[in-house]
């Protein structure tokens, strides 16, 4: 997976600054901007104040219309200056905060997509949703919510807070006392926005993977009668879901109107030593333009606060997403697979393999193969066959030796190992994309051969669009034969050393499947290739024979299988005589 803004190594992806400093471009716009923005702010209060001494003045025939007309259109002129410059911070503060998210979930995926399937499966799907979801959604909008209160909250609030100490400092600090108090008491809440928070992420995780639960497993639990027994546990994980969102709501919600009456507790001083000034009793001489300055002013000073104040609970929220994040997020250079170890003798030696706490699948196993050969493993139903493609892929540790080339596998790097070997599982993992691109994954390779490989390329050819048809999320919009067909050119177009294929033609008809696996022969005569299939007829051109029953392996030519091993002998007989093919 290729990565934009994290292609060097040593790049600290697991620090917010980092984010921070990437967009220092977009950051270097949001910050002329927001200082033309937030400092022209001052110009409303004061053209508010001069345009209500004005008024006064006309009443008092001090002052003509003209005078007036001229102070509206100067601060018009100003308030467009000021929105132009908000508009062009908003802009591109939201550009910011699309930019970090996409490069937050780009290295979050691409770490998720590097993991083994047991980490995935420790992980949990719910809680991976939600981490790739939502909390980096949380977290992107706090860095957004951070950099737009930085102009909008502390520069304004430094600016309206040098012109109230303009008009009269005494009065000034005392008003300011109020703003702060709103501030310690957002901090102080810090811990149960934070816990509330945390709790709602953990709940929204376990009723993600519940529902991925009841879909994917709705007709088993309606078979065995769990239907009910199932659809309460659901609801019980719904309920705490909600429960939890109302907590963490209740936190985030409802002290910002608190704060904001806070941090206006100082009108209360303005109203009796403003009028004081205004009577010229005061600590300063006033007019009614000064005070209204000074009020307004002070409105939006406390409007500010309140918005710090909840600038707070949105940060904290973005701190607990943060943390659960964080241990995806270190930048590991996956770009390439290392492709110096090149194809030699597979030697397989006293191979025994157990998941953790569990008995042995098998054990024993040895055997050695040459560039070219095709491996045919088979044998009874749920006798480890699959598990024995997948040990070659190092998810869990194995007991033994795989040695390709003389490299022990369990000893090489994960880029070592991505380089070496190539698996299609019985399953095929198919893109909501085209054809096309479903096979080529980014490279460039000729298509037409690969499909023409796999007895594919007619029916490409005859649907809507060619090899640009879109084949549905998970090739829903395939029969199964084409799925795996695809699925196997898309093999063939990234082909490893050691090419491991699980059942790769259980829904093809003989005569394609005999195809299919001579252009495979061709394909892969610089490479090893591990077939796994119940399908016998075509193990006599097999190089080697692999039968497993009972933790146990019989491995050597179709003829010696034959001999040594009756049950293969009646399976491959039953077979070759006649049984009806799998559509």
């Amino acid at each position: 997976m290729k990565m934009s803004n994290t292609g060097k190594n040593n790049i600290m992806t697991d620090r917010v600054s980092y984010y921070f400093k990437s967009q220092w471009h977009i950051l270097l716009t949001i910050t002329i901007s927001g200082l033309i923005y937030n400092l022209g702010l001052l110009a409303g209060p004061w053209f508010e104040g001069r345009m209500t001494g004005c008024l006064v003045n006309i009443l008092g025939g001090k002052s003509t219309f003209t005078d007036m007309l001229i102070l509206v259109i100067c601060y018009v002129i100003a308030i467009a200056v000021v929105q132009i410059s908000r508009y062009i911070k908003r802009f591109y503060v939201r550009r910011f905060a699309n930019n970090v998210n996409k490069n937050m979930k780009e290295v979050l995926y691409n770490s998720l997509v590097h993991k083994s399937r047991p980490q995935l499966q420790e992980e949990g799907a719910g809680d991976i949703l939600t981490k790739a979801i939502l909390d980096v959604d949380d977290c992107a909008e706090g860095m957004r919510k951070f950099t737009t209160e930085i102009f909008d909250t502390g520069v304004a609030l430094a600016a309206y807070a040098g012109m109230l100490l303009f008009y009269d400092w005494r009065l000034g600090l005392i008003c300011m006392i109020f703003p702060p108090i709103s501030y310690i008491i957002a901090e102080k809440m810090k811990v149960v926005v934070q816990k509330t928070g945390a709790e709602y992420k953990v709940q929204s995780g376990r009723l993600s993977t519940a529902t991925l639960d009841r879909a994917e497993n709705a007709v088993t639990y309606r078979v065995y009668g769990c239907e009910q027994e199932r659809k309460q546990a659901y609801e019980d994980n719904l309920t705490a879901y909600e429960k939890s969102a109302v907590r963490a709501n209740i936190w985030g919600t409802a002290f910002p109107p608190i704060y904001k009456v806070i941090a206006l507790g100082g009108v209360i001083f303005i109203l009796y030593f403003g009028s004081r000034n205004v009577l010229g009793t005061g600590w300063k001489s006033w007019d009614i333009a000064a005070l209204a300055t000074f009020v307004s002013c002070f409105a939006k000073l406390s409007e500010k606060s309140s918005h710090a104040a909840r600038l707070f609970n949105a940060v904290h929220k973005a701190q607990v997403s943060w943390k659960r994040i964080k241990p995806l997020m270190k930048h590991e250079n996956y770009e390439n697979a290392d492709n110096s170890v090149k194809c030699g003798t597979l030697e397989v030696k006293g191979l025994t393999f157990a998941y953790p706490g569990g008995p042995d699948i098998f054990e024993d196993v040895t055997f050695e193969a040459e560039k070219g050969n095709i491996i045919g493993v088979t044998g009874s139903v749920a006798c480890g066959k699959s598990t024995f493609g997948k040990v070659f892929l190092c998810e869990y540790p194995y007991k033994g030796s795989i040695k390709i080339a003389g490299n022990e596998l369990s000893e090489l790097d994960d880029a070592k190992k991505a380089g070496l070997v190539a698996y299609l599982g019985h399953d095929p993992e198919l893109f909501n994309d085209t054809v096309k691109n479903n096979i080529l994954m980014g490279d460039d390779e000729n298509v037409d051969k690969l499909l023409k490989a796999v007895c594919f390329d007619e029916e490409v050819n005859e649907m809507e669009n060619g090899q640009e048809t879109y084949v549905g999320n998970t090739g829903v919009r395939l029969s199964g034969g084409q799925a795996q067909r695809l699925a196997l050119a898309r093999t063939l177009c990234h082909k490893k050393p050691l090419i491991i294929l699980d059942d790769p033609f259980s829904a093809l008809d003989k005569d394609t499947e005999r195809k299919v696996f001579a252009n495979l022969k061709e394909y892969t005569k610089d490479c090893v290739v591990i077939l796994i299939s119940h399908r016998l007829y075509l193990f006599p051109q097999i190089d080697k024979v692999i039968w497993m029953e009972n933790g146990k392996t019989i491995a050597g030519t179709h003829d010696e299988i034959m001999n040594k091993c009756p049950q293969y002998a009646v399976l491959y007989n039953e077979q070759n005589g006649g049984a009806s093919d799998e559509e």
